[in-house]
């Protein structure tokens, strides 16, 4: 049973919310009024960010005590090498990074955290931080990716990274539950500590969006 793993989620995400339209470059990219600059920032941005949470999910598969995290951890490294991948197609069809202070301090925060969690978080409580957070990610991606299509003239290949993290992923989601429950039982899991991750996610999250936008906000998009 997992009833408790859902009830805390529920809390949680009921808390983030009203914060999740503070996101202000998802509805330019909606409505084609970002510059289309900001692709290429996005790859730039993000290769980084894949690779740095790649180690930092198998170094808390690694940290966990308990088989339901350390599957968890172990399931989400792989996709973050997958997505790497598929960034490829993206940097070849928007070029090159205009920024010229890079990386972005913004746009690196999160992963940067989610390093300091690999080293010194309650793996339970860090599953629930970032499952808290992972449906709001996905609904981002997913505008992103329409917006891509329909404004920017990006082929399948180009929005594949986007298209992977708007897709439903109900594994990962069974397995997340099934970790954070067992941090419940074993009394391992801080409730104040996973709402306490799962905020700062959705901020670090946030910054990198809105760094970006206040960088491409402006300018033609094709």
């Amino acid at each position: 049973m997992t009833d408790g793993a859902r009830k805390l989620l529920a809390t949680i995400q009921a808390e983030l919310t009203p914060r999740d339209a503070d996101n202000r470059l998802v509805p330019l990219i909606s409505t084609g009024k970002a510059a289309r600059a900001v692709f290429a920032a996005i790859a730039t941005e993000q290769w980084r960010i894949t690779s740095s949470d790649w180690r930092s999910f198998h170094a808390l598969a690694a940290r966990a005590d308990h088989p339901h995290s350390r599957t968890f951890f172990g399931m989400l490294a792989p996709g973050e090498q997958q997505a790497q991948e598929m960034l490829h197609a993206l940097v070849v069809a928007a070029g090159r990074d205009p920024g010229t202070e890079l990386p972005r301090a913004g746009c690196q925060a999160y992963p940067a955290y989610m390093a300091w969690l690999a080293l010194n978080g309650e793996p339970a409580a860090v599953a629930t931080g970032i499952f808290a957070n992972l449906a709001t990610f996905g609904r981002y991606c997913r505008d992103v990716a329409a917006g891509m299509r329909e404004h920017y003239g990006f082929d399948d290949a180009a929005c594949a990274f986007f298209d992977h993290f708007a897709a439903d992923a109900p594994e990962v989601e069974q397995q997340a539950l099934r970790a954070i429950q067992a941090g419940i039982d074993s009394a391992r899991l801080n409730t104040d500590e996973a709402h306490l991750y799962a905020r700062l996610f959705q901020s670090y999250e946030l910054m990198f969006w809105n760094t970006l936008a206040d960088e491409f906000a402006e300018g033609e998009s094709m």
